[in-house]
């Protein structure tokens, strides 16, 4: 656990670095071009790039020296953030005002791509805690990540206000040197990596299908994969048009102060969840939770508020690191250990292709019908005495819509037999690692 902690500390810096330039690169995009589209489709190449990479990095996980892949993930990341603090001087702040103009996109892939190599760090934590602390430790992990996000949030309005992206890259490139020459220290003690029968002749390739054969054996399992998926579907929703909405009633400086504020939600429940674990059955709180959820997503924006986003906001924060600590409990008791990586990273990926394809629809969906109806558009006339009117009102709508199909769905999900199958699983194999342990 000493091992496990101190790279928990390494992780808070990294997630700094790349939430930082997260929240800056959506931030500016937003601020210099004023359109959501953009916004939107930030956030879907982001989403389609963890989707594709997800395979790769489960692969690499399970085949790979785990320091190694960190190593490289923060190395890999210093090279992007250098070549866009590069582009970024030669062309100046004026030239990603143009949606057109191609150096903004080159500017946007090269960042992201920054970002997303340090994703592999969610598929390397997970594989390294003991199977004995699972539930305490997948909540210190959401801890580590809420600390990262009070950070951020505060100051990456600020830097983003006080100068564009130019000193969001600077602070980039030194955090990432920081974290990277922390990890060189750090003594990982790993586990023998585990190598199926005939699986030497494939390591240089991705291997869906054993990684699918161990899911299907698994009751259960694949359908809380597409259940996260669908949700995921749902939540790419909030991931494209929250900024937006937050930054219709607030100034730059004002939303990245309520980010901050609203990250203690992430700690405040991974404290709990590390200190009283997940209760008996993960698979349970997942739904609950999922329950509590999506009621108040459907109305934090019943009417325009900036008090009553940041309620509901901190709710759904809050709560969200006991779905994906219990996720990754259940995945981390079933699964066998020389297909972790792959299975998570198989997870991770399935689960993220439903975001992207609803962050590059929902914003023209949004920008074409939503605020026109909310604005001068029937909806304006029916529903606008009470609910308002304007374009922060039809985005509004799309959240309160989004939240009452993600009750359905939890619901529906609930009552099936898949509920009953896994939680079986996991009741079996968490009963054999106690005997083992006695």
């Amino acid at each position: 656990m000493k091992t496990f902690y101190q790279l928990l500390a390494n992780t808070i810096i990294s997630s700094v670095t790349n939430y930082t330039v997260w929240f800056a690169i959506i931030f500016f995009g937003y601020l210099q071009t004023q359109s959501v589209l953009v916004t939107s489709i930030m956030t879907g190449i982001y989403l389609v790039a963890t989707a594709i990479t997800g395979f790769w990095f489960g692969e690499l996980v399970d085949k790979r020296k785990k320091k190694f892949l960190l190593l490289a993930s923060g190395i890999f990341s210093l090279v992007m953030y250098s070549i866009c603090f590069i582009i970024y001087l030669i062309v100046g702040a004026d030239a990603f005002k143009d949606v057109s103009n191609p150096v903004l996109w080159i500017f946007i892939i090269v960042l992201l791509a920054g970002v997303i190599a340090g994703n592999i760090r969610t598929i390397v934590l997970p594989v390294l805690v003991d199977k004995d602390k699972l539930d305490k430790a997948n909540g210190l992990v959401g801890t580590a990540g809420g600390i990262a996000f009070l950070i951020v949030s505060v100051i990456s309005g600020f830097l983003v206000g006080l100068g564009g992206m130019y000193w969001v890259l600077i602070l980039a490139i030194i955090l990432i040197l920081v974290s990277t020459a922390q990890l060189w220290f750090i003594q990982i003690p790993e586990r023998e990596i585990i190598h199926t029968e005939n699986e030497e002749k494939q390591n240089k390739r991705i291997d869906i299908k054993g990684t699918l054969k161990v899911i299907s054996d698994i009751p259960g399992l694949r359908s809380l994969i597409l259940f996260t998926t669908i949700n995921n579907f749902l939540g790419g929703v909030y991931m494209s048009l929250l900024d937006a909405y937050g930054l219709s009633l607030v100034s730059v400086q004002v939303w990245g102060v309520l980010w901050g504020l609203l990250s203690c939600a992430f700690i405040v429940g991974g404290i709990i969840i590390a200190k009283k674990g997940l209760g008996k059955n993960p698979l349970k709180t997942i739904f609950m939770v999922n329950i509590l959820i999506w009621i108040v997503s459907s109305l934090f924006t019943i009417q325009q508020s900036i008090v009553l986003l940041m309620v509901g906001m901190f709710i759904y924060l809050m709560f969200g690191p006991f779905i994906e600590a219990a996720e990754h409990t259940v995945i981390q008791k079933v699964v066998p250990q020389e297909r972790l990586g792959r299975v998570f990273g198989f997870a991770q990926s399935i689960e993220q292709t439903a975001s992207p394809i609803t962050a590059f629809a929902i914003g023209p969906i949004t920008q074409l019908i939503f605020i026109p109806l909310m604005t001068t558009g029937e909806g304006a006339r029916l529903i606008g005495n009470w609910y308002g009117i304007g374009p922060s009102r039809g985005i509004a709508l799309v959240f309160t819509i989004t939240g009452l199909i993600g009750l359905l769905v939890t619901i529906i999900a609930y009552r099936s037999k898949f509920y009953t199958q896994l939680s079986k699983r996991y009741l079996e194999s968490k009963n054999k690692v106690n005997e083992n342990l006695e």
